[in-house]
């Protein structure tokens, strides 16, 4: 695919594949201008349009042909997914892409099944509630899994007969562009779907207070989140939902298959090179398997493999870009610093792109940065525990609250974690399982709200209760 370029009367910024000094895109740059145009479309569509008024069935069959050209398209966007945030080619198409299609299809589904309730009342009253779209949504998401946020967003507001202006990543904008042309092409009416590329503190911040979006959906860092929440709160008091950092909890415990037990926190810490916000970034693991655990981690991440996200059998591509890359490093230099055990990595791979060996840290401490601050990064960090209550207590002292894993036999021992750790999502003896129909959200600093599943249309939808006298009822 060659230089792609997109006409625009305004800026545009150069989109280049992460550390190799090669320009994929010139792509427009929107401001707060590009936002106030995108929101006023998106308010006619929504007053005005075809899409609120449509029967639900008119835009369930919309939603499934847009996912079946998803799938007509599949190679293409992961192609663009790799391009855009160095992630291996295959995670994207095997894996990334079906769970965006499989998403739509679900949303889909739900379009005709949104309904309300009829109640009984105390009194000679028709008793009924109402389930409407709530209006003009706004949706922000990261560069670190661009199209399956898209989807988070996307998906549900459409179901429930809202319009939406999306803001992707400055980082990663291509394929919320692409997919933007294949809703149009699938019979999208105008206006109800706006997507402006450009950067946080322009186009995101006026998205985030402009007073006629209705609600906003956010993704990104729990820094970021506050800032969000604040001009949202400050402008209309829109509703916002969060989907924030993470300092998941891995636990080990001493009955647990070492060998599988090592790959899985292998594949909870490094997956997506390790920007993942719901990674098993702290592996909690029992003394009296400590030693062997940390010999064998050590020994799966040297055997990662590391480099072209084209390449066949490529495990880990490069990091987004160089900020994140220093940010990394700069972590690294402290666990050192701060007298944990570098056993792998700790340092670039090669002398272009943003490659980093994946790093593996033994002997960590809870007050350590590298224990605490979510790295975002290949970096594992392997703490100590001797008993069930300890973990807990400890696991639960993070800011954090996203996400959990368990690796036990033990019945119990799954029942007692699974109840007291204080996150959003348990994974046991498994971990990043994902589908359309779980729920997914944090507790405490990552966030409120919940992406995916029944409980997403939430975030959509108004409730109102009608009430009407009855005259002489048959029954009440």
């Amino acid at each position: 695919m060659g230089n792609l370029s997109m006409q625009h009367q305004g800026k545009l910024f150069r989109h280049w594949i992460p550390g190799q000094g090669e320009v994929i895109a010139n792509v427009a740059e929107g401001g707060a201008e590009d936002i106030n145009r995108a929101v006023a479309a998106a308010r006619k569509a929504f007053d005005e349009g075809p899409w609120p008024k449509m029967t639900a069935y008119e835009r369930q069959k919309i939603l499934l042909c847009f996912a079946d050209l998803l799938e007509q398209h599949n190679d293409e966007l992961a192609a663009l997914e790799a391009w855009d945030s160095g992630k291996p080619y295959q995670q994207a198409a095997t894996d990334e892409i079906p769970m965006v299609i499989r998403l739509m299809r679900y949303y889909a589904g739900w379009a005709d099944k949104i309904h309300g309730l009829t109640a009984p009342a105390n009194g000679p009253f028709h008793m009924q509630t109402l389930h409407e779209p709530i209006g003009v949504a706004g949706g922000i998401i990261p560069w670190n899994f661009p199209l399956l946020m898209f989807s988070w967003k996307v998906g549900p507001a459409l179901a429930c007969g809202n319009t939406i202006v999306l803001k992707p990543a400055e980082q990663t904008p291509l394929t919320a562009l692409v997919a933007a042309k294949l809703l149009h092409e699938a019979g999208l009416p105008p206006g109800v779907l706006n997507v402006i590329p450009g950067y946080g503190p322009t186009a995101g911040a006026a998205l985030a207070s402009h007073m006629d979006v209705d609600k906003l959906a956010f993704t990104g860092s729990t820094e970021t989140g506050k800032i969000v929440l604040e001009l949202a709160t400050k402008s209309n008091m829109k509703p916002v939902t969060l989907e924030l950092g993470g300092k998941s909890p891995f636990i080990v415990c001493e009955d647990a298959d070492i060998d599988e037990a090592v790959e899985l926190a292998h594949f909870a810490l490094f997956f997506n090179q390790g920007q993942c916000c719901c990674a098993g970034s702290r592996t909690f693991v029992h003394e009296s398997i400590y030693d062997e655990f940390v010999e064998k981690a050590k020994q799966r991440a040297l055997k990662r493999s590391v480099g072209d996200p084209f390449k066949e059998g490529t495990e880990q591509g490069p990091q987004i870009d160089t900020e994140q890359f220093k940010k990394i490093l700069k972590y690294i230099k402290s666990g050192v610093e701060c007298g944990a055990t570098l056993e792998s990595g700790g340092e670039r791979l090669g002398d272009k792109g943003y490659y980093i060996k994946p790093t593996v840290f033994s002997n960590v401490k809870d007050d350590m940065l590298i224990a605490k601050d979510e790295i975002f990064g290949p970096v594992q960090t392997i703490l100590k525990f001797k008993d069930l209550d300890e973990v807990i207590r400890r696991a639960n002292a993070a800011h954090y609250g996203l996400a959990a894993g368990i690796f036990s036999k033990n019945i119990d021992t799954i029942n007692k974690l699974t109840l007291a750790l204080r996150v959003g999502t348990v994974w046991v003896n498994c971990y990043d399982v994902f589908d359309a129909a779980i729920p997914f959200g944090g507790y405490k600093m990552s966030g409120h709200g919940r992406e995916k599943g029944m409980y997403s249309l939430e975030n959509y939808l108004q409730v109102k209760s009608v009430c009407t006298p009855l005259v002489n009822p048959a029954w009440l």
